[in-house]
């Protein structure tokens, strides 16, 4: 293996208190080839506001307004990301799910909110007492 030069030794990278990173699996195993780069905007955002688990709840309109997407641009790059197998949601969480190989054909995808938009206060309560 060939040894890397480091630029900038007093830059390297360490692994944050809050926990954030992307897989490499992501390049490695060809996961974003075909994605469009709303969902891969999306898919990064995600990586980085999730917990050790994957798991995020920020809301539609904060995560369009930080992407600067429109709710139709929001909804397509999440379905795009859900049909992939790389996120699962259910209004208001995400999980960015695990890139083990196989992984993706086993994943229970919840069905989407009808709407993509609102989701009611019994409809968030459920979700939490059904989570994990």
């Amino acid at each position: 293996m060939k040894t890397k030069p480091v630029l900038c030794p007093e830059r390297l990278r360490h692994v944050p208190a809050q926990f954030s990173w992307i897989d490499q699996r992501l390049v490695r195993d060809r996961h974003i080839r075909g994605r469009t780069s709303r969902a891969l905007a999306l898919y990064l955002f995600l990586c980085t506001v999730a917990d050790a688990q994957g798991a995020s709840y920020y809301s539609d309109d904060t995560t369009g307004g930080m992407l600067t997407f429109s709710p139709e641009e929001l909804r397509a790059a999440r379905a795009e990301l859900v049909a992939a197998g790389l996120i699962a949601h259910r209004c208001p969480f995400y999980q960015v799910l695990s890139l083990e190989p196989g992984a993706a054909a086993s994943v229970a995808r919840p069905p989407e909110p009808r709407t993509g938009e609102a989701c009611s206060i019994g409809e968030i309560l459920r979700s939490m007492v059904k989570a994990p």
